[in-house]
């Protein structure tokens, strides 16, 4: 007599999940604003060019899906072509803060003493500044241009993440691990930026994603206000301030690159959030 033998299979829970949906448009969107950023001017070189005899074209008229603004620019050209600026400026921004806040939090947060009390007194200074009030009194008082604003932002953006990984070295240094490196001699550098480093790197990574966000918002509002970029760029933020006169003509110049802001900063922050989850899952022993 035999037994017959079931075999279950007991549900993996490691086991790949499916995307969400929300996820997967984000990325989407992600990849098609990273590509026009590369290649927008080798598409569109001339994306500037004017000609008043095809001014305020309205959206859907052959050779111009976007239609025109008043001195006959291509909207879709000057969309593809300004995401280069839009972007660049943000990344940039997000990951020169976080070189700061990586820098000075984990000095701050180890050494404590007059270091971590300097440091603090410093991130109060800034983080009482309203960001985009400062950034446009020094910007015009040095004269503005791409650069400065960038230069500006990051010391702008770093308060918060010198607090974030302070907070984060501060909580690792309690732990046994980083006694046990002490009792080993290792030198404060070592223990610092290759041990407490690595173990606060998941929230360094979810921080840099929402600050690009962030500072696509903020560096778009600078180029709205005239602060920004310069006259005759392509970038969005630029756009919706010189196309603010023909909206009721031709509203796709301003929809279009408004609607690219909020959907490019919607979609870095859902993906940033929803890689932190997934890093801190992958990262619980549990």
């Amino acid at each position: 007599m035999t037994a017959a033998i079931q075999l279950t299979h007991a549900p993996n829970p490691r086991r790949r999940r499916a995307l969400p949906v929300m996820v997967v448009l984000s990325v989407a969107i992600l990849v098609l604003a990273v590509l026009a950023a590369l290649f927008g001017n080798l598409l569109y070189p001339d994306a500037m060019k004017q000609d008043i005899l095809s001014g305020l074209l309205p959206a859907g008229t052959a050779g111009y899906p976007l239609g025109t603004d008043e001195l006959g620019r291509d909207i879709l050209a000057m969309t593809v072509a300004g995401a280069a600026s839009a972007l660049a400026g943000p990344v940039c921004v997000a990951i020169g803060s976080m070189i700061l806040g990586v820098i000075l939090g984990t000095l701050a947060g180890y050494e404590r003493g007059w270091l971590d009390f300097a440091v603090s007194r410093w991130t109060d200074l800034l983080l009482a500044l309203p960001v985009l009030l400062a950034a446009i009194v020094v910007s015009g008082v040095l004269g503005g241009g791409y650069w400065i604003t960038v230069i500006l932002l990051i010391l702008l953006f770093s308060p918060s993440d010198i607090r974030i990984v302070r907070a984060g070295v501060l909580e690792q240094t309690a732990r046994p691990y980083i006694e046990a490196a002490r009792m080993l001699s290792l030198s404060r550098w070592r223990v610092m930026f290759r041990h407490i480093l690595p173990n606060v790197s998941t929230l360094v990574l979810t921080n840099v994603m929402l600050n690009v966000a962030f500072a696509l918002v903020a560096f778009s509002s600078l180029s709205f206000l005239g602060v920004g970029v310069p006259p005759g760029t392509a970038d969005w933020g630029r756009q919706l301030t010189d196309s603010r006169a023909i909206m009721f003509d031709n509203p796709a110049a301003v929809l279009v690159p408004a609607l690219l802001i909020i959907l490019v900063a919607s979609a870095v922050n859902l993906v940033g959030d929803w890689a932190g989850q997934r890093l801190a899952q992958v990262g619980d022993p549990a």
